[in-house]
């Protein structure tokens, strides 16, 4: 028995949620259920999180969180409850099944059956920002090793769990050769465990062109945050049932699982709603904690409800529906089934029926660390690069030189092209000369320095080898 802490939410939320609690316990899902109050009447109540504490300690303790959509109200400060909740619980897995449920809902893929795993805590959704010059702001993309051992290894542990046969890694690491190179490099070494499960990695533009093409082509897919956020958005609406989905947010303590979509006030109350976004969320609920026998006993009901046509108003369709159902009936169908399995849509199958238990991330062996220069950012407005060299060349020393400036990623002295744009944000790398060391003094002094000759400095970034290998991208043309 597993007690799970529930939340009703806003909108439809109670209908859909008291809907799908009716066909778990009629599944013979083994939970004990504890509810929590959260979302607008919280939020209205004064509280600007939208949950109590006690409702924290619900979820912490129980571990596994399934909600319901909830209404943010507008203005007033109100922070987004679905954002905290990531955040606060440490939810580093956004797991979202992208499934065709063709011909009974329309789509110009109908063997699409894609799950979309985005790492949900990194990346440039750290949201760490800074304008620098009067042109120019920067984010920093920040990838780790942690984060990419989690999300990769939760991805294939999901394909074994689901019996899954392959599993696509999407990166830029032609580009961004040091942050998405990592996650590649990781994708590749833990793709040695699995030696069951295909494995192959793609660049993300042509990688996403074919999941708009032939998405059949995939099975599981792991990515960084931002690319996981727009790709399975895409892979959601080709599927013609954005409504129908639900996903997971998985930590390795915590759990939560829910809709993708909205509160849909205008509906609510009117026992019309299709509680089935909820329902995904749930069977998500049931293969993680290790009851995978019911989750496959409901999913497989509720394809076969589908498939005789009786459907609520959302994906109702003369010619293809053979009965208009709400909330409540939907849901009694379902129950009625149980045990059934569809004939034209694919069955499913879950072979594993323990819960998918990943090993806490156990830091490596430390690299051999050696400083070898220094990239010193300068806001100067001037549109000469080597007017600029000759500024910078009177800050240098005898064991520490000017090598390269560039100007957005680009070279522009030494040999640089007068075509080439530049803004008022300069890269100035400073590397040590032959047979010479660089310490962190060196580059104190070379700030000092360049304060005294009124070079405005605002920022500096230190070059790495690690274990003799560089930690850090040479420039464009470099």
């Amino acid at each position: 028995m597993t007690k799970i802490t529930i939340a009703k939410g806003n909108g439809i939320g109670p209908e859909i949620m008291d809907a799908t609690i009716e066909i778990l316990l009629s599944a013979g899902a083994k939970i004990e259920i504890e509810e929590i109050e959260v979302g607008e009447k919280v939020y209205l109540a004064g509280n600007a999180a939208g949950i109590a504490p006690e409702s924290w300690k619900s979820i912490t303790t129980n571990k596994i969180f399934l909600k319901a959509p909830i209404t943010t109200p507008q203005g007033g400060g109100y922070k987004s409850l679905n954002v905290s909740t990531r955040k606060f619980l440490g939810l580093y897995a956004n797991v979202r099944p992208c499934r065709s449920l063709a011909p009974f809902v329309d789509t110009k893929h109908p063997v699409m059956d894609i799950v979309i795993i985005r790492e949900n805590e990194e990346d440039l959704y750290a949201g760490i920002e800074h304008q620098q010059t009067d042109e120019v702001v920067q984010c920093l993309k920040l990838i780790s090793r942690p984060g990419c051992e989690k999300i990769i290894r939760y991805a294939f542990e999901y394909a074994k769990q689901q019996n899954r046969k392959k599993v696509s890694c999407f990166t830029k690491d032609n580009i961004m050769k040091q942050t998405d190179g990592l996650f590649h490099k990781v994708f590749d070494e833990i793709a040695t465990e699995y030696p069951d499960i295909k494995n192959e990695h793609w660049i993300v533009d042509i990688g996403a062109a074919k999941v708009a093409e032939s998405p059949e082509i995939f099975d599981v897919i792991v990515m960084p945050n931002l690319y996981g956020d727009i790709i399975s958005d895409i892979a959601a609406e080709i599927t013609g049932s954005v409504g129908l989905a639900g996903s997971s947010n998985i930590g390795e303590e915590c759990a939560m699982f829910e809709a993708i979509h909205g509160t849909a006030p205008d509906i609510a109350g009117k026992d019309i709603a299709n509680p089935s976004g909820l329902l995904q969320g749930a069977i998500m609920m049931l293969n993680h904690i290790g009851q995978s026998s019911i989750a496959e006993k409901i999913q497989n009901a509720w394809l076969f409800t589908l498939e005789q046509g009786i459907h609520t108003a959302d994906i109702y369709k003369e010619g293809t529906s053979k009965l208009k159902v709400g909330t409540k009936d939907f849901a009694k169908t379902v129950i009625e089934n149980l045990g059934k399995k569809p004939a034209i849509l694919n069955s499913v199958s879950y072979t594993n029926d323990s819960a998918i238990n990943l090993p806490k991330y156990q830091r490596k062996t430390p690299l051999k660390k050696e400083l070898v220069g220094v990239d010193i950012f300068v806001h100067w407005t001037g549109t000469d690069p080597n007017e600029l060299a000759e500024k910078l060349k009177s800050i240098e020393s005898e064991e520490t030189k000017l090598q390269i400036i560039t100007n957005r990623g680009i070279k522009v002295w030494p040999d640089g092209f007068k075509e080439t744009f530049c803004t008022d944000h300069w890269r100035c790398r400073f590397m040590p000369t032959e047979n010479s060391l660089i310490t962190k003094n060196d580059i104190i002094e070379i700030l000092s320095r360049a304060d005294l000759e009124n070079i405005d400095t605002i920022k500096t970034e230190n070059l790495y080898l690690f274990d003799g290998k560089t930690g850090f991208s040479l420039a464009q043309g470099q």
